[in-house]
C-alpha cells in the first residue's frame, strides 16, 4: 500500500464548500495542479447536481479581455499526453516548479447541491478508467485554535492496511456527513483505498483565505505521496496571514484575550504539533455541529478586514 500511494496513479481531490474552510484544501490542491503538465479528463455537468442559487455562477474577464461565466462544477486533470493529431501536449512547468511524478491526477469542484451518489459515482467511473489506485481527499475545518500555533492536521484511513503502512489513524466519527465521506465510501466498494488529510483553521478568521492552514495540508500530502510540492510565495504568506491577525489583536482587548485562552488550551492538551488523537476529537466536534465554514453561530463579533 505504501508504494500504492507513493508511486501509483493517485486522484488528490478538494471541494469549495462546506470542507473547505479558509479555501486551505481547494488551494493546495491547485497547487499541485499547477505544478504539473495536466490536462481535463472529466468536466462533470453542473446542470445535474447545482443549484445555482446556493452555489452562483461568477462572471469575469479571460485573458483576451472578453467577460466569461464561469459555473460550479467539477473537473479532473490527467498527465497530459503528446499526440499525433493534436500537437504537443501543454508545456510542463519549469523543473524547480514542478512536481516529480507523471502519475497524479486531480480532482477540483464545487461540493454538489443534490444527487450525491450520482455525482460520485461518474468520479469513480473516471477513475477505474484512469487506473486509479488510490484516492487522497483534502478537507479543511473550523476549529477552537489560535493562529499563532501550528495548524493541527488529521490523517486517517478506512484501510487497515493503509493505516498500517503509512501510520494513519482510524476516524470513530458517526454523524452528518460531506461529499467528500460519500466519495470515501463509493471508492472503498470498487477497491479504491484513500486517505482523507483535514487540516483546523481558526474560526474566527473563517472569512479570509489561510495560507498556512494550505501550507499544512501540503506539507502532510507530501509525507503520504512522497513528493515535493513547489511553495512559490505560500510560506511569506503564511506569515503575512498571522502577522496580520496579531496586528488586529493588538487593537482588540477581547479578540487578544480570547486568543490568549485558546493558546493556553492547546499548550495544555497538545504538543505544538498536536496529537492525531487531539485533532480527531476537534474533527468529530465540527462535523457534529452539522455547519460549515460560512454557518458558524459562535464567532466572536469582530471580523479580520472588517
Amino acid at each position: 500500500m505504501t508504494k500504492r500511494f507513493q508511486r501509483g496513479r493517485i486522484l488528490v481531490v478538494a471541494f469549495e464548500g462546506w470542507n473547505d474552510a479558509g479555501e486551505a484544501a481547494t488551494n493546495a490542491v491547485r497547487m499541485v495542479r499547477d505544478a504539473m503538465p495536466l490536462v481535463p479528463v472529466l468536466d462533470i455537468d453542473p446542470e445535474l447536481y447545482m443549484d445555482y442559487q446556493f452555489n452562483r455562477p461568477v462572471v469575469g474577464v479571460d485573458e483576451h479581455g472578453e467577460k466569461r461565466i464561469t459555473w460550479p462544477g467539477a473537473t479532473m486533470y490527467g498527465p497530459a499526453r503528446r499526440s499525433r493529431t493534436r500537437g504537443v501536449a501543454p508545456e510542463a512547468p519549469a523543473p524547480e516548479e514542478r512536481i516529480d511524478r507523471s502519475n497524479l491526477f486531480v480532482l477540483l469542484g464545487t461540493e454538489p447541491s443534490r444527487s450525491w451518489r450520482g455525482f460520485v459515482a461518474e468520479i469513480v467511473d473516471a477513475a477505474l478508467v484512469a487506473d486509479v489506485e488510490g484516492i487522497v481527499m483534502l478537507g479543511a475545518m473550523l476549529a477552537d485554535v489560535p493562529h499563532t500555533r501550528p495548524i493541527s492536521t488529521f490523517a486517517s484511513s478506512e484501510d487497515a492496511e493503509v493505516r498500517g503502512d503509512l501510520d494513519l489513524e482510524k476516524s470513530t466519527y458517526e454523524g452528518p456527513v460531506g461529499i467528500l465521506s460519500v466519495l470515501s465510501d463509493s471508492a472503498a466498494r470498487v477497491g479504491i483505498p484513500t486517505i482523507s488529510i483535514w487540516a483546523s483553521v481558526p474560526h474566527y478568521v473563517h472569512n479570509a483565505p489561510s495560507p498556512k492552514a494550505t501550507l499544512a495540508l501540503l506539507e502532510r500530502l507530501e509525507g503520504v505521496l512522497d513528493i515535493h510540492v513547489p511553495r512559490g510565495d505560500l510560506e511569506s504568506e503564511a506569515s503575512a496571514w498571522e502577522s496580520g491577525i496579531d496586528a488586529l489583536a493588538n487593537d482588540d482587548e477581547d479578540m487578544a484575550a480570547y486568543i490568549e485562552q485558546l493558546e493556553k488550551a492547546r499548550d495544555t492538551v497538545d504538543s505544538p504539533e498536536a496529537s492525531g488523537e487531539a485533532i480527531a476529537r476537534e474533527f468529530e466536534r465540527y462535523l457534529r455541529r452539522g455547519d460549515g465554514p460560512q454557518n458558524r453561530d459562535d464567532t466572536p463579533p469582530w471580523r479580520p478586514g472588517s
